[in-house]
């Protein structure tokens, strides 16, 4: 195996390497995560799945040797820009993979594309990217935001909550959560509550549910955020009481966190860990050895794309150089997606089936999602439309 992964702003680069080779033969990486802060742990979980591809992969993709260069936004937008001109100008990345956050994607999506390099993202999927400001460099091997929300929205109204609270931070994921929910919710909201980005008390949002008493609350809450919403929602004596629904709040980066205060409770995922096809078996099962810890989506959707990238490469012999028969072997996603069914839809979205999934113990202790049932099959997210290439 001869690939060489960097870490720019810690301390050390590890290179897991062999013989060596010429540098400008190499095929370069760039994995732009958030690796600092409350929310570390999710661009801890993108890296660590993209490198186990990497490794399963034997450290090349499509036939050539890889560098990736592992560099951590900070979870701030002018940070992101200038690092990402550094991978770009002085690195000459022939990918950019990341971000975990929409506010990062957003900020850094122009230079990235207007580079002509291509953006894979493994977990933002701003609204706009999906719609008006989609663009034949940037692909998600996630989902657009909104879509797993939309599965509890689903679950609410099938459900027949009649009065819903919503909680989420104040950026454009936390906007598109929200309406995404609504987007098949037709009951009552009784509150729309916005928060600032990385809050970790809320002690104030709880009095307002305990005294408006809705049917359920609904929250898009990821990283350290969750797991204080999670805790105190729990020690607040609200979980026994009013059921509480969520995206990215409770799963298998805040779970180790959480505890048995998440027991139970409900998401939406388009993936969970113990989801049955060969593939995802196999990658648990290898991510848990190699980290000792359950992989969240963050992991899955950056193994994917590290598969992904491979397999575009492998269709035009390894060459990047030209663009438009690149683009037209990623878009054709020839690989197999640990989740099962995906495909590109024309705006570099994923077309995929998504879950209601639940929080569980397992039988070795360790806590997971799990899956209860597919609510949406072979879903295009509503924004598809509004992207010219699908008009």
């Amino acid at each position: 195996m001869n690939v060489t992964i960097k870490t720019l702003g810690l301390a050390a680069a590890m290179t897991l390497a062999a013989a060596p080779a010429m540098a400008q033969e190499k095929l370069k990486i760039g994995l732009l995560l958030t690796l600092s802060g409350p929310s570390a742990i999710l661009g801890q979980h993108a890296r660590d799945g993209f490198q186990l591809a990497m490794k399963d992969l034997g450290g090349k993709l499509g036939g050539r040797d890889v560098e990736v260069i592992v560099v951590d936004d900070e979870l701030k937008p002018d940070v992101a820009v200038t690092k990402v001109k550094g991978l770009l100008e002085r690195d000459k990345v022939d990918f950019v993979v990341g971000p975990i956050f929409s506010n990062v994607a957003v900020a850094t999506h122009k230079p990235i594309v207007d580079s002509k390099t291509f953006y894979i993202s493994v977990n933002a999927g701003p609204s706009n990217l999906a719609g008006k400001s989609c663009n034949p460099y940037f692909f998600a091997t996630s989902y657009q935001n909104d879509q797993n929300h939309e599965v509890l929205g689903k679950v609410a109204q099938d459900r027949g909550y009649k009065k819903v609270y919503l909680l989420a931070p104040n950026y454009q994921a936390g906007k598109d959560a929200l309406a995404g929910f609504k987007r098949h919710y037709k009951g009552e909201v009784v509150e729309e509550s916005y928060v600032p980005l990385n809050t970790l008390d809320f002690q104030s949002e709880l009095a307002k549910i305990a005294s408006m008493q809705p049917d359920a609350i609904f929250t898009f809450m990821p990283g350290g955020m969750g797991v204080n919403l999670v805790k105190q929602y729990r020690a607040a004596g609200l979980a026994d009481r009013i059921p509480f629904l969520s995206a990215f709040t409770v799963d298998e980066t805040n779970l180790p966190a959480q505890q048995d205060a998440a027991i139970g409770m409900l998401s939406g995922s388009n993936w969970a860990p113990n989801l049955d096809t060969p593939e995802n078996k196999k990658f648990v099962a290898a991510y848990e050895a190699a980290y000792n810890t359950v992989p969240a989506s963050y992991a899955m959707h950056a193994y994917d794309a590290a598969l992904l990238i491979d397999s575009a490469l492998k269709a035009t012999g390894g060459k990047t150089d030209d663009k438009d028969a690149l683009r037209a072997a990623i878009q054709k996603a020839d690989f197999k997606s640990l989740r099962g069914d995906f495909k590109f839809g024309a705006n570099g979205f994923p077309i995929q089936d998504f879950y209601l999934v639940k929080a569980a113990k397992r039988s070795d202790g360790k806590l997971e999602t799990e899956v209860v049932e597919k609510v949406f099959d072979d879903y295009t997210d509503a924004y598809a439309k509004e992207c010219a290439a699908t008009n």
